[in-house]
């Protein structure tokens, strides 16, 4: 009995000015195998299925348990993590295809620095002001712990944006994670003290009110993160942040 394979059809590009072109390859199935592991295969014996010697296909992972977001890609037309794409799963041949939001550095890598730029700009940190000198800070009510925890599961993995269809080459819109990540970081007690530059940062050029609420981002978020509650709460705390900086200052220091 000949051997079982997997067939994969894989979208390659040299850089980001070159033309991209498909290219097929065959690995030897295994039991449970991943796309990573198949990758890898592809990756030690860099063979095309003509039997011609190519090129390794590039990609980038880490931890490999779906916790770092570095392997996303698309795999048979939907963004998703290729560690927990599991072969016998997917229909073949298996189409892998960079993200088309973000530039392409190479074959199946992009440059995710848009979204880690939008992060800088909405200050996506507790910063260090000298408090942690003064014993344990402030205790979080459990319903606020609670929903914390579940917007701290972000992992900066891109899927989000790659299915929104407002985050586009004519849109600056910013997309789901940092925006959720505002809510995260104006929740801790500490963090809150930058909450109004953070509000700010949201009610600019590309923020919270671009968003369509098309609603793709919370269906594919491979965390299952509230996305649109996210989104809903802060365009209401913008909205009442606004308001606040027009009629002036005279009310309750939060």
């Amino acid at each position: 009995m000949s051997e079982k394979k997997i067939k994969f059809s894989i979208k390659r590009q040299e850089n980001k000015e070159s033309q991209s072109y498909w290219e097929e390859f065959e690995v030897p199935y295994r039991e449970n195998m991943n796309v990573i592991s198949a990758l890898m295969e592809i990756q030690r014996n860099p063979v095309n299925i003509k039997g011609e010697r190519t090129t390794p296909v590039t990609w980038d992972m880490n931890c490999l348990e779906e916790v770092c977001g570095a392997c996303s890609m698309v795999i048979n037309g939907g963004a998703r993590q290729s560690c927990t794409a599991l072969v016998d799963q997917l229909d073949q041949p298996i189409k892998l295809e960079p993200m088309s939001t973000f530039p392409v550095v190479k074959d199946l890598q992009v440059d995710r620095s848009f979204m880690f730029d939008s992060l800088k700009r909405v200050k996506a940190w507790v910063p260090i002001d000298g408090t942690y000198d003064l014993g344990p800070g402030p205790r979080m009510p459990e319903k606020k712990r609670q929903t914390a925890y579940e917007l701290s599961k972000c992992m900066t993995c891109g899927v989000c944006l790659e299915v929104c269809p407002n985050v586009n080459d004519s849109s600056q819109f910013m997309g789901a994670a940092p925006i959720s990540q505002v809510r995260l970081f104006n929740l801790h007690p500490t963090g809150s003290m930058n909450k109004n530059e953070r509000l700010d940062a949201l009610m600019g050029v590309g923020g919270v009110a671009e968003c369509g609420m098309a609603q793709n981002c919370v269906k594919a978020c491979p965390k299952g993160i509230p996305l649109t509650t996210s989104i809903a709460a802060m365009q209401r705390e913008t909205n009442f942040h606004m308001f606040k900086s027009f009629f002036g200052s005279d009310h309750e220091v939060e």
